[in-house]
């Protein structure tokens, strides 16, 4: 039997975890390289019986599982991955199982990361320091600045939190969003337009489906202030990009931080990459060195538990 690890592409699978706990029979392969194009995993999958992949890199669609004879299981980093095709999985009976986060307080420290970087003028100053030059800008302040947030989850409630601490007045919206919840994490309940017009800096914490598709559009951005930031670590199809390059282009809106977008990785000639107003992350907001660790660790255990019969956090 043959395990294939893919998309390990800062090379920790075999540090993270001691797969020599697997059985001999299991025949182990680890891949570092980011996964991407359609024939090349057909090619390289084939022969394998358990794959473990990270996150989005691998489109794993009903093309590509009718090319995988062999695969009988699945492991995925998280507890949802929009890159596989679970209704062609099921199908071919594969089980799919998925994995911890980590600590999710990752993609918090990023989403202030983005805000600090662009009300503190950080990647322009450093870029004006090391040309010799001192102070090119003035640095804005976070206290008494309203914060809308956008989905009030684990991830939401957490950047919230962290408002309320610098001082902020918080804001919040989502279309299931109930007073109780508003009162648990001290934060006020807004409509959706109120919160867009209302807010100096919008943050993104929404999970990606059919409903969230857009939700922040052309209309919602041109509520937004003219100072007004826009935060978006959840999943780029929330945003409306080519609205957002717009108001970015026009001045409509101050200036984004982005952690995730509509292709990724980001084409090179993509028209974010030359807006100056903008702070740019390779969706990285939950990727750090120890939620990788504890993913493959969990995804250890899941092929353990698979192969023993008795497989744990199914997906499908």
């Amino acid at each position: 039997m043959r395990l294939a690890v893919i998309n390990d592409y800062q090379n920790l699978a075999r540090e993270a975890a001691d797969w020599s706990q697997l059985p001999d029979e299991v025949e182990a392969d680890f891949f570092q390289g980011r996964l991407t194009d359609a024939e090349d995993a057909a090619d390289l999958l084939a022969p394998y019986d358990i794959v473990v992949t990270a996150r989005e890199e691998t489109p794993f669609d009903r093309a590509l599982i009718e090319r995988l004879p062999k695969l009988k299981c699945l492991v995925t980093h998280g507890q949802r991955n929009a890159a596989l095709d679970m209704q062609a999985l099921a199908e071919r009976q594969i089980t799919v199982c998925g994995t911890g986060y980590g600590f999710p307080i990752a993609t918090v420290e990023l989403t202030w990361g983005l805000i600090l970087s662009l009300l503190k003028h950080i990647p322009s100053e450093d870029r004006a320091m090391r040309e010799g030059k001192w102070g090119i800008d003035l640095p804005l302040g976070l206290s008494g600045r309203t914060l809308g947030v956008v989905g009030l989850g684990t991830l939401g409630s957490g950047v919230a939190r962290v408002g309320k601490a610098f001082d902020m007045d918080v804001i919040a919206w989502s279309e299931n969003l109930t007073d109780a919840r508003c009162a648990e994490i001290g934060v006020e309940q807004v409509d959706k337009d109120t919160l867009f017009k209302r807010a100096d800096i919008v943050s993104v914490h929404l999970i990606l489906g059919d409903r969230s598709r857009g939700t922040v559009g052309a209309r919602e951005i041109g509520l937004m202030k003219p100072t007004a930031l826009l935060i978006n670590t959840a999943r780029g199809p929330i945003v409306d990009e080519a609205a957002l390059i717009s108001a970015l282009e026009t001045g409509a809106i101050a200036g984004a931080g982005l952690d995730v977008y509509d292709q990724e990785p980001l084409p090179v000639d993509h028209k974010l990459r030359t807006q100056p107003n903008t702070v740019l992350m390779p969706h990285v907001g939950g990727r750090t060195r120890e939620n990788f660790i504890a993913r493959y660790r969990d995804s250890l255990e899941d092929v353990q538990a698979w192969l023993a019969g008795n497989p744990i956090r199914v997906l499908s």
